[in-house]
């Protein structure tokens, strides 16, 4: 079946290929004035998972439980290594992982019956690690606050990472816990290039807005850092000194990379829109990501898969630490502490 593959405005990606687990593929319907497809509404669906917490096995991750209000992610960033995940839920890596948002409503009650139980032993939490808790949906639902709420109530530390302003709302909650060296919050900057943001990560903030975000949290006392997160070798890994400036002078004190990781379904959606926004660097975009992937568009080797490998890789590895050093990042251990955490009484709802 012959698919439109024009860009559709507002969101990453313009298809929504087939599950590779089921193999089904559900296109969305054309409009029929323009002959266009439509930008998607987002659905918002109820997420009942019992487990709150994800605990992780991943050896070149540096935590062990992340919490994901959220699952699918409006933001729509086109490379966004987890789209994948959505495939497991029965939906599309392309346009079904942005619009249609698993929602876990009752994360917060979870979350106190999980800090309330004497077999939680407190350690730090990120939120989220794979879908961005901050993302559109949250402006109204608010859950990622009121997990922010048990997290201050238990002074549970709780590191943070996020393209989007909305974090500062939370700025009450995230000074408090910073108070009990409980809090660390990280941006996530891609791009300096206002018209590159808007096509690449269509509904994030814009990075003069992340930057922002970043002051004023460094202004209330809250560790702050940024991530050059992911570094697209070809199209904006000539950017990377600028980020780390720019971020620099708002007020991080951390800084970290990673090179795109394109698995399964992404590669072809990430092809599709360089095709679509890029045509002209395509191919030295793709060649560039082979060359630091062992002559693949994606290596998922632990250790391997989050740096790249090859003369390329090590350009960027070395120009990040020269950088770093000279701008002063990183000059202190990046930990949270668990020191003044308290457990809560279980049954009290006091925050709800």
């Amino acid at each position: 079946m012959e698919q439109d593959k024009n860009p559709i405005r507002g969101r990453g990606a313009s298809d929504n290929p087939a599950n590779r687990f089921e193999g089904q593929y559900t296109d969305y319907d054309l409009d029929e004035e323009s002959g266009e497809k439509p930008s998607q509404d987002t659905k918002l669906i109820r997420d009942d998972t019992k487990q709150i917490l994800s605990r992780n096995d991943s050896p070149d991750i540096p935590f062990t439980y992340g919490l994901n209000p959220y699952r699918g992610c409006e933001h729509g960033c086109i490379y966004c290594y987890a789209r994948p995940t959505h495939e497991f839920l029965g939906f599309s890596a392309g346009l079904d992982f942005e619009s249609r948002i698993m929602v876990k409503y009752d994360a917060a009650r979870k979350l106190r019956s999980k800090f309330a139980s004497i077999s939680w032993h407190p350690e730090a939490v990120i939120l989220s690690g794979v879908t961005d808790p901050y993302q559109p949906v949250e402006r109204e639902l608010e859950i990622t606050r009121d997990c922010l709420k048990v997290f201050a109530e238990a002074r549970n530390p709780v590191g943070i990472i996020t393209k989007n302003y909305l974090v500062t709302r939370d700025i009450d909650l995230l000074e408090e816990l910073a108070h009990y060296d409980a809090a660390h919050v990280t941006l996530s900057i891609t791009t300096l290039d206002r018209d590159l943001a808007r096509i690449m990560e269509p509904r994030t903030s814009q990075p003069n807005r992340r930057l922002k975000a970043i002051a004023k949290l460094s202004e209330k006392g809250i560790s702050v850092g940024v991530n050059v997160a992911p570094i697209i070798p070809g199209l904006t890994d000539h950017e990377c000194a600028d980020i780390l400036k720019a971020a620099r002078d708002a007020g991080a004190k951390h800084a970290a990379y990673t090179i795109v990781r394109l698995p399964y379904g992404v590669k072809d959606l990430f092809k599709e829109w360089l095709e679509q926004h890029f045509p002209e660097r395509k191919d030295k975009v793709l060649n560039r990501v082979k060359d630091i992937r062992g002559g693949k568009l994606n290596e998922s080797e632990f250790g391997k898969r989050f740096s790249g490998q090859g003369e390329f890789a090590e350009q960027i590895r070395k120009m990040f630490k020269i950088q770093t050093q000279k701008l002063g990042f990183n000059q202190r251990d990046l930990k949270l502490s668990t020191r003044h955490f308290r457990r809560p009484e279980e049954g009290q709802l006091t925050l709800f």
